[in-house]
């Protein structure tokens, strides 16, 4: 069974850095594209970043453009989040999703999830 175990999330103040992972377990699978999307409490989940395989094709939402870098290790079938400058609305559980399939990077049906691991942000 395929499973992605998202880690790296914790305290920190407004301006400081924290750097989230995503590790696959189980089967390799070579997922099409990878990311990072959001939740905070009582508001629907948000795209945060994406990366296709090739690490070529990257977005980032708006709001954290900038700020944050997301990367890929396709041997490991991992990806990370370097969140720099964070701000208290960045607070939310930051969730790893993966999809074999070609998807848009901001597609919120993917196939693959974590159970999330929360970032909060103190001002």
């Amino acid at each position: 069974q395929v499973q992605l175990v998202e880690s790296g999330g914790g305290l920190a103040q407004a301006g400081g850095s924290l750097r989230l992972s995503c590790a696959a377990s189980g089967r390799a699978i070579s997922y099409a594209v990878m990311g990072w999307f959001r939740q905070a409490p009582g508001k629907e989940r948000e795209f945060v970043a994406g990366i296709r395989r090739s690490g070529a094709g990257i977005v980032y939402a708006d709001s954290v453009k900038g700020r944050f870098t997301i990367s890929r290790d396709n041997a490991k079938d991992a990806v990370y989040l370097q969140m720099n400058s964070l701000k208290p609305e960045d607070t939310a559980v930051y969730y790893c999703g993966a999809d074999t399939r070609p998807l848009s990077l901001t597609h919120n049906g993917m196939t693959y999830w974590g159970k999330g691991t929360l970032v909060t942000v103190s001002s």
